[in-house]
This record gives C-alpha cells, structure tokens and sequence, in this order.
C-alpha cells in the first residue's frame, strides 16, 4: 500500500509515536480496570441470619464468643449453625438463609433435638466485616433469594461489552479514532465515578452497563489507532503489547482493592487511576490513514510535517505523492479490464463463505473454538483467581502479572517457529496445567495456584496471537469477516466466563478443570490447521484452501500483494 511509504520515511516507531502509543496504552489500563473491578465490588463476606437484640453467648462447634463478630470470620456454610443465647435466656440458631427459636431448652449447648420454631431472615443479615468493610452485598443484602442478583453483575457488564465493541468500532470508521478515542476516555471516567454514587442496585447496574460499552469502544478503537501509527516492522509488537496495559490494570484492581475495602470508594479510584490522559487526549491527532481515506489532504499533509518535525526528521513526503498514482492505477486498471470482459455482478459475501467446502468449515470452526476457547479462559483465570485459596489479591495480582511475560514470548515465538506451533502448544500446556489440579492435595493451594497462573500464561499467549493468525488463514476477500466472526465468538466467551466462574460453588477448581479440557481438545485441533509463517497472504478461497499443501498445488503470483496485504491485515487484527 502507497500510504505505508509514510513509515519508511518518517520512521516506524520513533519519538512522535512512541509518544502516542505510551499514553493510549495507559488509557487502556481503564480498560482492565472496569473489566476486573467486580472481583471486589460484589465480593461477598461471611454472614448468618439477623438474630434478636441482646445476645450475650454464642456457640460454633467448639468455639465460643460473646458476640456474633467473634465468630463470623470463622464460620463457614454448611457446617452448622451459629447458637446464640440473649439475656432473656432464648437461644436462636443462626444459619445464612433462615433461623431457628428453640422450644422448651434447658442447657445451652451447640447440639439440640427438641422443637424449633423456623423463620426466614426477612432482609435481616449480619456480615463479617473483618475482611469485606462495604461492598454492593452487604450494603443491598443480595444474598439468599436475592443472591442473583450480584451473580448477573458480571454477565450484564460482559454484555455491554460486546454491544459497545459492535458500536463505536463502526463509529469510529465513520467520525475518526480520536473522537471515539476523546468521548470513550471522558465516559469512562464520568461513569466509573457515577458507578461509586449509584445509590440502589437497578442505577448501579445501568450504569455499569453504560460503562462496559465505553470500555469496550476504546479498547476496540485503540488497536486501530496505534496500528495506523506505527510501520509494519513493529506492528505486531505494538498491538499485542496492548494487552499488557490491560494486564496492568488487572494489577491495579488487585492493588486496589487491598488497600481500599469500601466499594464506592474503591470504584471511586479506580475510576480515577487513568484521569491524567483527559488532560491531554484533546491534543491527539487523527491518523494518517483516515484522513487520507476521508479526503482530508491539508489535513493529512499538517500531520506528516508534524511528525517529521518531532522525530528530528526533514518532511519531503507530499500527501499527493501516496494517492495521485494510485488513483491513477486504479482507474488505468478498471478501464483495462472492462474492455477485456463483460460486466459482471460483484458477489455478495456472507459468513457462509467461510464454509464454502469442508476443508474451509473445518479451519472455520477449529479457529472460532480457539477465539471462544481464549477469552473464556482468560475470564475464567482472572475473575476465579480470587476462589483459588490463599490471598486473594496476591492471586489476582499474580493473574495480571503472568501476561507481561506471556506476550512478549508470543510475540517472540511467533515469529521464530510459527503460528500454529505456537498456538497449538499454549493451549496444551494450558489443558494439561489445569488437569493436574485434579490430583493436587487439598492441602497444597500454593501448587494449584502455580498451576493456574501456567494455564492463565498459556491461555493469554494464544489469545494474543489468535487475532493475527486468523487474518493470514482467510484470503482478502472474507478476511474482515473472518476477524469479525472469530471476534464474536470471543464476545460469547466473555459472557459465559462470569457463569463458568460460579462453578466454583460446586468444586473450587471446577472452572478451571472445564478450561483446561477444552483447551486440551482445541489445541489438539489446533495442530491440524495450516502454518501460515513467511507465507503470502491469500486472496482467493482457492488459495486460502491450499494453504498447508504441498508446495507445488499452491498458486502463485502473490508477490505484488504482499506489502498491501501486510498493512490489510495488521489493521484487521487490530480492528478485531
């Protein structure tokens, strides 16, 4: 593509880029913020049933205490009631959802047999604040018959996530990345405030709604600015090591929340954490890349005299220079082949055409289980790192910080033994990781953690990759649908992955043991895909099939697309 001479001239990554990718990828540590934040904020804390006033004596087993705070740290569900005595000398028992007056006692001791009189709580609860000060649980009692409540937080949220991604990615090709860009950073710090004041449930999840739209806007938006800022030479590394910065944030929601544990305040700073870059997202110029496509010229013209100026360069480069020849082939072309055959109607594409024969549905499927199969299970780690035992914001801090590494080895591997061959194995190691927690001992949580951070590390390299992947297995001509249907796949992912979660309540490894097979199998069939590393990309189906055949069945000629195709694909990735 003419317009990638810009790079070449101007420089792939030098000052004036790195200088707008740094602060972009900040804002998209907001991004991981919101999209974590609920780990805490719906947290629920040991409780029991509201009790009478006046209680002097309490029995848990063994234990005793004057007081409920004495025992709630730790009382655990299902082993028993709390027994409460209060100075007129009834005694209660004190489960989560009901309680119970006992009739005719005599002694207090823990074990009884005679008559109870059973009631329900009535929205009387008493919480352990030890750990959990305030959050949405305990100030709005959504536990019990209410307790689903708090469990469609995440859900909800993962919806106004694929909703704002289908958005603000068409708004953006239509008013520019940097309005997008400016609108979705002011909302998110506007709502995520707003979020920490809602005063009932109904206006906290409206608005937290309203907030996973515009998280998902800018995350989407970002990939295709910093890619139509940076050259091909560091694209990839540039567009994966976003993710990064939303790893970070997962760090800082960890962070967070250890220091903080009133959840309006929490939310508060959370939402404050990346405030700095309104102060200077106004000044951010629109892309080269759209300018050119709108017409833009002077526009685009000013932007290349900019950068030049800040990497210390001399700007020969005319915006004339990349659109005049090309226009000009274009036109020279459409009249050449008019000429030469008669007009014909162009074809309609549909996402059928991804399965326009066997081979084709096989690679289709196998590529959207790897785009499920990646967001599910990097949902699953991050929000079910806190149900793993031990601390919970050391697991959740450790679950952001084992993605740092994870992208830089995939971006590494990649590029040196392949795609599939770095894909494939991710996701065995992943499975295999996850099915060892099975014979870990109870007793050794360290080790099951260890091996949960190993499936989060795997997991993140092949969803990291799987965007770039899926671009080079499609031929140009259904490519963008190819992204955007995987992309879809991986919106479905994140929906399913709060309830994958709440398996937890069963066995608190089961959301990770149904990660870990499914990762398995898909990385076996993963192995069966074509490698598309230093192979031309294709632009018919006919030779997007022979990819993975023999050398010689291959079609050839493919040369003069490459560059242009290059550009295409990186920009599909990033879209995605």
């Amino acid at each position: 593509m003419t317009v990638e001479r810009i790079f070449d001239e101007l420089g792939h990554f030098k000052r004036f880029q790195a200088c707008l990718y740094f602060a972009a990828a900040f804002q998209a540590m907001s991004c991981g913020i919101h999209y974590l934040a609920s780990v805490f904020l719906v947290e629920t804390p040991n409780f029991v049933c509201g009790g009478p006033d006046n209680i002097t004596d309490v029995l848990y087993g063994n234990l005793t205490g004057s007081g409920l705070e004495d025992i709630l740290p730790v009382f655990k569900a299902g082993t028993g009631p709390l027994v409460v005595r209060t100075a007129s000398g009834e005694q209660w028992e004190l489960s989560r959802c009901r309680c119970a007056l006992r009739v005719n006692t005599k002694n207090f001791t823990y074990d009884f047999y005679g008559n109870k009189t059973v009631k329900g709580c009535d929205g009387n609860f008493v919480y352990d604040h030890s750990e959990v000060h305030q959050s949405i649980v305990t100030d709005w009692d959504l536990v019990c018959e209410r307790e689903w409540l708090a469990k469609l937080c995440q859900p909800t949220f993962m919806l106004g996530v694929l909703i704002g991604a289908l958005v603000f990615g068409d708004l953006a090709d239509r008013v520019g990345r940097v309005r997008i860009l400016m609108f979705t950073s002011l909302c998110q710090f506007g709502l995520g405030v707003c979020v920490g004041l809602a005063g009932n449930y109904y206006l906290f999840m409206v608005l937290r709604f309203l907030l996973a739209t515009v998280s998902s806007g800018y995350l989407v938006v970002v990939f295709v600015y910093v890619t139509e800022f940076t050259g091909i030479k560091v694209r990839t590394w540039t567009s994966m090591h976003v993710h990064a910065a939303f790893a970070v944030g997962i760090m800082v929601v960890a962070l967070t929340g250890y220091l903080v544990r009133v959840w309006w305040i929490y939310q508060i700073i959370l939402s404050m954490c990346t405030s700095p870059f309104l102060l200077f997202c106004w000044k951010f110029p629109e892309t080269p890349f759209y300018l050119m496509a709108k017409g833009r010229h002077k526009d685009a013209q000013d932007l290349l005299d900019t950068i030049a100026h800040v990497n210390g360069l001399q700007c020969t480069l005319k915006v004339e220079e990349l659109l005049e020849p090309e226009e000009q082939n274009g036109r020279g072309l459409l009249e050449k082949e008019a000429k030469e055959r008669p007009l014909q109607p162009e074809k309609k594409l549909s996402i059928l055409d991804l399965f326009s024969s066997w081979r084709m549905a096989w690679r289709t499927c196998t590529v959207w289980a790897i785009w499920f199969i990646g967001s599910l299970g990097y949902y699953v780690f991050s929000l079910g790192s806190v149900n793993l035992g031990g601390n919970q914001y050391i697991n959740l801090f450790l679950a952001g910080a084992v993605e740092l590494p994870s992208y830089m080895v995939g971006c590494f591997a990649m590029d040196r033994i392949g795609r599939k061959k770095t894909c494939a194995p991710a996701l065995l190691l992943a499975g295999v990781a996850c099915m060892l927690i099975i014979v870990v001992p109870a007793d050794i949580e360290a080790l099951a953690i260890a091996l949960c951070m190993t499936g989060k590390f795997a997991i993140a390299i092949a969803f990291g990759l799987i965007y770039l992947y899926t671009c080079e297995l499609y031929p140009t001509i259904i490519r963008s649908l190819a992204v955007g249907s995987g992309s879809m796949m991986c919106r479905v992912g994140s929906v399913v992955a709060p309830f994958c979660v709440y398996l937890a309540d069963i066995w608190i490894y089961l959301p990770q043991l149904i990660v870990g097979i499914l990762a398995f199998i898909i990385g076996v069939l993963t192995m069966f895909l074509p490698e598309t590393l230093g192979k031309p990309l294709t632009t018919t189906l006919e030779e997007a099939e022979a990819l993975g055949r023999e050398p010689g069945k291959k079609s050839s000629g493919l040369g003069s697309k490459d560059a242009g195709d290059g550009v295409e694909m990186k920009q599909h990735a990033a879209d995605a």
